[in-house]
């Protein structure tokens, strides 16, 4: 019997004065006590400061630069504000790192004990609605509007506790921003130009969307696929419904009608959690005109395909795979999880995906890589080839 749906608003932090005895840490960096300041909720979301990397058309080729509240973040908001950081990694008292877009660089000035650490990490999954202790080791949670920090907790880390928050854009971006940042361009091309095939591209990805293709985005952790996904349905027509179900939310799409459903983990007597794999059997009796997956990543994929192949069309969902060659063994590794034989997979991935985007990031900069499609072999099984093509990726 499937679970109920049950609706659960987005966590927001409490207002001023309902929590007035918590503490927590102070927020700017250097600073010794884990408990000079209250943890207080966030103010407003501000507006988006331009720097050096901006300019009044979007973001500068490469740049990635973001605002976001980060007060949420006690010790590590002052980290966070810096311009330019798209993730802070913490690894109980070894130190913390920063990426500013061209990898993790040691803080020097960050001195943490593991208890301190460990504090900081109860606080932080406390304010996003959740709970971590030694039963529950391992949690993602979701601050204010899109801030995402995940902790693994000790014995499951051997090196401390660990915090790794990943920082989004305050306003997200659109696709056209994200083709002058340069997401659409061939490696080494020259910043600050808009070359003909990142014209092609976009006009492409554009007439995806218009002709609701269903889109599956690929790629590594942090090279830019949430980001790249928002910015497509965000050329959504905005008399259409869009329905987003993730584990944690995170996408942030500029477009008038979005609703989205956030899974939930059980609470401490293990009962009441919801998995994506239910919240995807609800969205489909919300009407969505457009039915988007964060990330598929067990066996939810099952009802993912059946939702594609059933008139769903102009749906997306993102997928971790290292390749564009590699997006075919990952969906049969994960259609395994639903007890799919990798013929099924392959006949049922042909039907509902019209089109596949991996991204790659090197040296700090993220790109769309490739487009594909799929196409069955001659023994039924998936491959994925070039956009337009008729040669398998190799």
């Amino acid at each position: 019997m499937d679970l109920p749906f049950i609706a659960v608003p987005s966590y927001e932090a409490p207002a001023p004065g309902a929590a007035s005895g918590a503490a927590s840490d102070t927020a700017s960096p250097g600073a010794a006590s884990p408990d000079s300041a209250p943890l207080d909720p966030p103010e407003p979301w501000p507006s988006q400061v331009p720097t050096e990397a901006e300019s009044s058309d979007g973001p500068a080729r490469g740049a990635f630069v973001r605002r976001a509240n980060t007060a949420v973040l006690g010790a590590l908001a002052g980290y966070a504000e810096e311009p330019g950081v798209t993730d802070l990694f913490v690894n109980g008292d070894a130190g913390l790192w920063i990426d500013r877009g061209r990898g993790a660089e040691r803080v020097r000035d960050w001195d943490r004990d593991e208890a301190e650490v460990r504090e900081l990490a109860v606080r932080l999954v406390a304010v996003g609605g959740r709970h971590i202790d030694e039963a529950t080791p391992c949690v993602d949670v979701r601050l204010g509007d899109g801030i995402r920090v995940h902790a693994v907790l000790p014995p499951v880390s051997s090196t401390g506790t660990l915090l790794s928050v990943r920082l989004p854009h305050a306003d997200g971006f659109t696709l056209a921003e994200l083709e002058r940042a340069g997401m659409f361009a061939e490696p080494g091309a020259a910043a600050g130009q808009t070359p003909a095939a990142e014209t092609r591209i976009g006009a492409r990805l554009r007439r995806a969307v218009h002709a609701r293709e269903n889109l599956l985005v690929t790629g590594a952790a942090g090279c830019g696929k949430t980001t790249l996904l928002a910015a497509l349905l965000a050329e959504a027509a905005p008399g259409e419904r869009i329905v987003t179900i993730e584990d944690v939310a995170e996408l942030r799409i500029r477009h008038p009608h979005v609703v989205g459903l956030e899974a939930r983990q059980a609470n401490l007597e293990g009962a009441g959690r919801l998995g994506l794999d239910s919240l995807l059997r609800e969205a489909l009796r919300m009407r969505p005109d457009r039915l988007v997956v964060g990330e598929c990543r067990g066996s939810e994929i099952r009802e993912l395909l059946a939702a594609l192949n059933t008139g769903h069309d102009g749906g997306a969902g993102t997928l971790h795979a290292n390749s564009l060659a590699d997006v075919p063994a990952r969906l049969e590794a994960l259609g395994s999880l639903a007890r799919m034989s990798a013929e099924a997979v392959a006949r049922q991935t042909v039907s509902a995906i019209g089109l596949v985007l991996h991204l790659e990031q090197h040296g700090g900069v993220r790109r769309l890589a490739a487009l594909g499609r799929f196409v069955l072999d001659d023994r039924g099984r998936l491959l994925v080839v070039d956009d337009g093509e008729d040669e398998a990726t190799a």
